[in-house]
């Protein structure tokens, strides 16, 4: 019964422009069920989106504060926390307002597709996926912010489709003093958008002819020193 508390999703409310929970939501859920087996800890979730992984986390017992950028999100992650009777702080603002030091957890799903456009969108539902022309410009900002809020022996867990370079993240994430790894792998079938993209993603060498209906999902845990 406690194993299935701690990977189990739970419905959520969402609206249009907020991430709907997914295969790569449930994924880090699992993690952060085996992250937190005492109660107490303090956790920072940047980019809840529906807010799916800070309720999970409330209800294993962690004192949990979220960020997003849109107020959509903001919205839906109170509304769902509410729902079911969680405690989560849930702010509105970027990863810069997340509040220095001393967390225990980091949880992040952020927006990693790889799009045309080099910045991630200020405005619209491709904000919740889009992440630049590599996938990496708010998973690359995740790696910075983590590294600063973070308290001793705290860690972060976070998870993204591997075609944004797993190596790469592991590289950042070892750069910014966190020991890092994987631990967790699973191959999902491409969503609309990866599937709408798929040429654009072989042109820019970022996908082989090979993949042809799923991408591989990965989740990192980072522990700093």
């Amino acid at each position: 019964m406690a194993e299935r508390l701690r990977s189990r999703p739970r419905r959520m409310f969402t609206v249009p422009g907020v991430y709907a929970p997914q295969h790569d939501t449930h994924l880090l859920m699992r993690a952060v069920g085996q992250e937190l087996c005492d109660p107490g800890k303090r956790v920072l979730e940047l980019g809840t989106g529906s807010g799916a992984l800070a309720v999970h986390a409330a209800r294993l017992g962690a004192r949990v504060t979220a960020v997003d950028i849109s107020r959509r999100a903001v919205l839906c992650a109170r509304l769902n926390a509410a729902f079911h009777r969680q405690s989560v702080t849930v702010r509105h603002g970027d990863l810069s307002t997340a509040d220095r030091g001393g967390y225990d957890l980091v949880i992040s799903n952020p927006p990693y597709v790889p799009a045309p456009a080099a910045g991630p969108p200020s405005r619209g539902k491709a904000r919740a996926w889009d992440g630049g022309l590599d996938g990496r410009v708010v998973v690359d900002r995740v790696c910075a912010t983590a590294a600063t809020v973070l308290g001793p022996g705290g860690v972060l867990l976070m998870v993204h489709s591997a075609v944004c370079g797993v190596d790469v993240t592991l590289d950042a994430l070892h750069g910014l003093g966190l020991d890092a790894q994987v631990i967790d792998r699973e191959l999902v079938p491409f969503g609309p958008v990866m599937r709408s993209r798929l040429l654009w993603l072989r042109e820019q060498g970022l996908m082989d002819d090979e993949q042809q209906d799923k991408e591989e999902l990965v989740v990192f845990r980072a522990r700093r020193r």
